[in-house]
């Protein structure tokens, strides 16, 4: 019989998810607030650890478990691979709750093999391979019975541990996998090379320090991503994170301004400043300066994450999913408006300065600037890979300039 599922953060348990589908809950533990405190954000900025919870906050407990799994055909084929329906929240983390974002482990005490002894399984260049050409089939490169992995989103990706001298393994009954790969697109062939120049160019303006770069695995071209919420410290390899869904509230494509309202940069930023500090919400507008210089239309809240150290300290996670996709085929709108404004084309500085001081930042006329010319010239030293779209360091350094020039970035 299938009963409560156990919730461990940094290996303590906090608590239990009680219920089915319909009606579950997060049921606090008495170790969590004794290691954590009581009211502590560790968790959640949303879900606060309490000795019992209150009925009014169950909506938004039961919405940041359920934002641990991902959307589309990708959640679809792990619940017809875990033959459960793809509706089952409870169900889902049942059978892949253990290697999920953040320093969260999800298990259920009374399924067979549980507690898991997590171990690898070493792969060479073709096993990678396999791997990335069957990502349609076994989402997340999670192993028939073992594979215990979620992670959200709809883009297709497979999850393995890097060991120290460069090999890549497979992460069996709930080892920490280190690094995302998302193989090649048929569709957008470029798209893993744009990625990698955006991320680069993150890292060269202090917006990230996780390493990426794009890989052959025996004829199979990926970018490989390194985990920012991964480490061999505290947490058994695992650092907490949520991300501005969670925060907000917000479930799948609510994570776009447009389909409910549920979310805005204003809104996180407040949330972010209030539950922690004015720092995060000064970096949070040098990633969205970035994101409009750079022509990334999908950050969404989904993309924008902070990172719950074992402290209780709260900071903002390193810019992830930066990919410059003006040169597609798409709309041109931004997934979050920017001081009233949905078109990436219609974008000026000052839009970004505006939107800025409407989180309450005294500093957003000096720190719009300062990242554009940190931008500027990260883009004239870094050159992107020979498979990159064509056009992109072109399009940026115009989007760029006529940001710096007062005119609209298109």
């Amino acid at each position: 019989m299938m009963g409560d599922l156990v919730v461990e953060l940094y290996g303590t348990r906090i608590g239990v998810l009680r219920g089915d589908w319909r009606n579950f809950d997060f049921v606090p533990d008495r170790a969590g607030v004794a290691r954590f405190g009581l009211g502590s954000n560790v968790l959640s900025l949303s879900v606060p650890l309490l000795i019992r919870s209150t009925r009014s906050g169950a909506s938004l407990r039961r919405n940041f478990f359920s934002e641990l799994l991902p959307e589309g055909h990708m959640r679809a084929r792990l619940a017809r691979n875990a033959s459960v329906p793809d509706h089952d929240v409870i169900a889902l983390l049942r059978h892949y709750g253990r290697d999920v974002a953040g320093a969260l482990q999800i298990w259920d005490p009374n399924m067979p093999g549980e507690p898991r002894e997590p171990r690898m399984e070493q792969l060479d260049d073709a096993g990678v391979a396999a791997m990335l050409a069957q990502v349609t089939d076994e989402p997340l490169g999670n192993k028939p019975g073992s594979g215990k992995t979620s992670l959200a989103g709809v883009q297709d990706k497979i999850v393995l541990a890097r060991s120290a001298n460069g090999v890549w393994n497979r992460v069996v009954d709930g080892a920490p996998s280190t690094h995302i790969l998302k193989p090649q697109s048929s569709r957008f062939s470029t798209m893993i090379f744009d990625e990698e120049y955006g991320a680069r160019l993150c890292r060269k303006v202090g917006l990230a320090e996780n390493d990426t770069w794009v890989d052959n695995f025996d004829g199979i071209f990926a970018v490989v991503i390194e985990r920012y919420d991964r480490t061999p410290g505290d947490g058994q390899g695992r650092i907490h994170q949520e991300d501005g869904n969670q925060i907000l509230g917000a479930a799948g494509d609510e994570k776009y301004q447009r389909i409910s309202g549920k979310v805005s940069l204003r809104r996180l930023a407040h949330t972010l400043a209030s539950a922690c500090d004015t720092e995060m919400i000064e970096q949070l507008l040098r990633y969205l300066a970035v994101a409009v210089a750079i022509g990334n239309l999908d950050m969404h809240t989904k993309n924008i994450s902070v990172l719950h150290l074992a402290d209780g300290a709260c900071i903002l996670a390193p810019a992830y999913d930066m990919v410059p996709q003006r040169h597609f085929s798409n709309d041109g709108e931004l997934a979050l408006a920017v001081h009233g404004k949905y078109q990436h084309s219609a974008i000026t500085a000052d839009d970004l300065i505006a939107e800025g001081e409407s989180w309450g930042l005294t500093s957003a006329s000096s720190i719009v600037p300062e990242i554009l010319e940190d931008l500027a010239l990260a883009v004239s030293s870094e050159q992107p890979h020979p498979q990159a779209h064509p056009s992109l360091v072109g399009d940026i350094s115009t989007f760029i300039a006529n940001l710096q020039a007062g005119k609209p970035v298109g």
